[in-house]
């Protein structure tokens, strides 16, 4: 079987940090290729990209590119002949990954040894609030249980039904499934729903976690572009009358990355079309409790009618607490937990007894950690004001993350200079299945506001080295749609 070469995204994703370290920056690069070689992430065969493209999407000399080649060519690990290009070497024998891995660059950064980079690529609370450490101290745990309980203790899944129906959306505790985090609620949801070649509905750009799953799901791609008050109603709906897909998957509330909001009305005729047409509708709620404003409406999908709502305490608590959950209708409940069980046999127990707590006195919780984030916004949008005045960078309502649109350059090759100034953004490129998004990053603001000081010191520091470049460089076109994504 001839192996799938990476895109050029994929490929510059996959080396990572590449050019931590000492030493000139052609060995770094020919080291990075040389491990994800050795470890088999590129299989035999593989082709990679010309100097140039590569050159230019790494932000360096194509010379670079050229002797770091050179050197693996000489090792014997790649084939470099006029005509066809630079493989991976027939000799290099590792076997290739026989599942998809990710390339996501949100994950990757999570995998590579701690180093002084920071980490504006991943939005998570860096410390848990003291009522998490109290409950752990305090927690007993009942005598005669098992431990196995592969849709949740019994306790928490009342726990965030109740919460459900406090907003108004009558909820029972076999409507729950307790998961590890709400990507692995989005992983049993994909695993069941979605088969090879289906066709599913995302928006874009939308969370790249989600368009991992569904990637190594085979899933076939027809994405929907988001605006400023959310994903295009009107358009999805045209997507799903016409491919009839076996999955839709939205983020109406501070949508991930670009942080809008999906009015009520537009949520409702997105609901009522999909419940129609027959297409299960998937609400990402992960970021719904993080209003900026005490009181704010939920525009929570659920009132309207028949959908899939995935959650977690991930965004709110700590992600260390790796609770998460799934709201459906029992019988869909009842397959995932069956899946759930072949996986794991049920999540951590004395981490769900903690949040079983936890949720019993939640409002403090909540309101602390917008303070927080309102804070860190407002810190934030400042300091890129004073160092980036060029870059637009409209304010978000909740969440935890700013889209950010930089005035020329390509947001992937501008990752790679910030990287080599210490601070990863995640590119806009990265979670546009439409191809788009190529002159934005995605930056949070979760982290003290000593360290984003820090980090937009040295974004401004970045971008005075690429931008002269960027700016006398015609802008790359928005990157065609890959195979497994069609637009409408």
């Amino acid at each position: 079987m001839k192996p799938i070469s990476p895109s050029l995204n994929e490929l510059v994703a996959r080396l990572g940090r590449w050019s931590a370290g000492r030493g000139p920056l052609y060995l770094l690069l020919a080291a990075r290729f040389r491990q994800l070689i050795d470890e088999g992430v590129l299989a035999p065969g593989v082709l990679l990209p010309p100097d140039r493209r590569l050159a230019g999407a790494l932000a360096v000399g194509r010379t670079t590119v050229v002797a770091a080649y050179d050197a693996l060519r000489q090792e014997g690990r790649l084939v470099r002949r006029q005509g066809s290009g630079t493989r991976v070497a027939p000799a290099a024998l590792t076997p290739g990954p026989r599942v998809r891995e990710t390339s996501n660059p949100l994950f990757l950064h999570l995998l590579d040894t701690p180093d002084d980079v920071i980490l504006m690529s991943c939005a998570a609370p860096v410390e848990p609030p003291p009522q998490l450490r109290e409950a752990y101290r305090t927690m007993t745990l009942p005598a005669g249980d098992l431990g196995y309980h592969p849709a949740g203790l019994p306790a928490l899944r009342e726990a965030i039904a109740e919460r459900y129906g406090a907003r108004g959306v009558a909820t029972g505790a076999e409507q729950i499934l307790i998961t590890t985090g709400a990507q692995q609620g989005l992983s049993l949801l994909t695993r069941l729903l979605v088969a090879p070649g289906d066709g599913v509905l995302v928006e874009a750009p939308t969370y790249p976690g989600a368009l991992d799953l569904l990637r190594e799901a085979a899933a076939v791609l027809h994405p929907v572009a988001v605006g400023p008050d959310g994903v295009d109603v009107a358009k999805a709906v045209t997507v799903m009358e016409r491919h009839r897909p076996a999955l839709a998957y939205v983020v109406p509330r501070f949508q991930n990355p670009t942080g809008s909001v999906l009015a009520p009305l537009a949520g409702r005729r997105l609901v009522e079309a999909a419940n129609g047409l027959g297409v299960p509708l998937v609400d990402d709620e992960v970021l719904t409790d993080l209003a900026f404003e005490a009181g704010a409406p939920s525009p929570s999908l659920s009132p309207y009618g028949e959908v899939i709502g995935v959650g977690s305490l991930s965004k709110v608590v700590w992600a260390g607490l790796r609770i998460g959950w799934v709201r459906g209708p029992a019988s869909l409940i009842a397959r995932l937990a069956r899946l759930k069980a072949i996986h794991d046999l049920g999540s951590d127990v004395p981490a769900q007894w903690v949040a079983a707590r936890l949720l019993g006195d939640f409002a403090p919780i909540v309101a602390d950690r917008a303070r927080t984030l309102r804070a860190g916004h407002d810190h934030l949008r400042a300091e890129l004001a004073r160092l980036l005045p060029s870059w637009s960078c409209p304010p978000a309502e909740g969440g935890q993350t700013l889209w950010v649109r930089l005035p020329h350059g390509d947001g992937v090759a501008f990752a790679q200079v910030a990287l080599r100034h210490g601070v990863a953004v995640l590119p806009g490129a990265t979670m546009d299945a439409l191809g788009g998004s190529t002159r934005c990053l995605r930056l949070h603001f979760v982290l003290p506001p000593d360290v984003l000081s820090q980090a937009v010191d040295r974004l401004a520091r970045a971008w005075s080295e690429y931008a002269p470049q960027a700016a006398s460089t015609p802008s790359p076109p928005a990157a065609s749609v890959t195979l497994n994504a069609i637009a409408v």
